[in-house]
């Protein structure tokens, strides 16, 4: 059977949160463990708690008078899950304070034992939340520092109610970080009373890059050649993501599936800084669309001629 909230604490359902505080003020101190030792107490006890947790909390309190029990501890779409911690005594500290009753009562600062009730509720973490980190090649080459905007709900000193408040989180990006690289802000996400946050975890997507492509640790370069170059000498200029040229001489004959590596000139390791990746050059030959007779027969010539 649903519990009564309004019943347990001996108010009306239009009480005012003042008149909500002096019913759990008269009725805690009333049936407080050192105060009364009667059987079925300790529950009670338990259930002021519960009581005055919910309805001291707008959110809560909306919630319960809209939907009831049911609809409060199910969760809504725009609300999670609530379920009482099970420890009366916490919720009698933090009404009280500094000006808390039978102090000697919790000389030992040890929790209160309620034989047959039921322990505090283990707290569950909500599921990570997921977010996607956007970089460019040239961030994941020489590294930098990124900050990156968050909006949570915290709560407030009260210790019932919310707010939602930004907060940025800084970044170091490494280099030689990979796609998919996942960097992990434990319990940043939003606070509950019953809840551990999530963490978030942003997720490295790289940004595609006009003149490379990144494989692993290797950085593709592609270039377009004639077909005069393919069968003869020449070189190649490549400017570096660390900004200088290299001049790389292609010296064998280029036929479609060639490539040229330049071994430690792709991508930083990132357990091992100072090894990179190769450079790896591939090429697009351009082929003539039409050859006259007489270039295809100084073609073949050329090509069946055996020093």
């Amino acid at each position: 059977m649903d519990q009564d909230y309004y019943e347990t604490l001996q108010v009306s359902r239009s009480a005012t949160d003042s008149e909500i505080k002096n019913a759990y003020r008269r009725l805690a101190l009333k049936f407080h463990p050192s105060n009364n030792k009667e059987p079925g107490n300790l529950r009670l006890f338990t259930e002021l708690g519960e009581a005055y947790d919910v309805l001291c909390n707008p959110l809560r309190k909306a919630t319960y008078d809209i939907y009831g029990e049911k609809g409060l501890k199910g969760g809504l779409d725009w609300s999670s899950k609530y379920a009482y911690h099970g420890n009366p005594e916490k919720t009698f500290r933090q009404f009280f304070g500094a000006d808390m009753p039978f102090s000697d009562f919790y000389a030992n600062d040890a929790p209160l034992k309620f034989a047959g009730l039921t322990p505090e509720v283990v707290k569950v973490q909500d599921p990570p939340i997921e977010k996607e980190l956007h970089l460019t090649l040239d961030d994941l080459f020489h590294g930098r520092m990124k900050k990156v905007m968050i909006s949570r709900r915290v709560m407030n000193e009260d210790g019932c109610t919310y707010s939602n408040k930004d907060k940025i989180l800084t970044i170091h990006v490494q280099p030689g970080w990979n796609e998919g690289t996942r960097i992990v802000f434990p319990r940043e996400g939003d606070q509950g009373t019953n809840i551990i946050p999530a963490d978030i975890i942003f997720i490295v997507r790289e940004k595609s890059h006009p003149l490379f492509v990144r494989q692993g640790d290797d950085l593709i370069y592609k270039t377009q050649i004639s077909l005069l170059m393919a069968l003869t000498c020449f070189s190649v200029t490549v400017k570096t993501l660390d900004s200088r040229e290299l001049n790389i001489p292609i010296n064998e004959i280029v036929h479609p599936s060639y490539k040229k590596v330049v071994p430690g000139e792709g991508m930083p390791l990132f357990e091992e800084r100072a090894r990179r990746g190769n450079l790896v050059l591939t090429f697009d030959i351009h082929f003539p669309g039409k050859l006259s007779v007489r270039r295809r027969q100084l073609i073949t010539q050329a090509l069946l001629f055996k020093k």
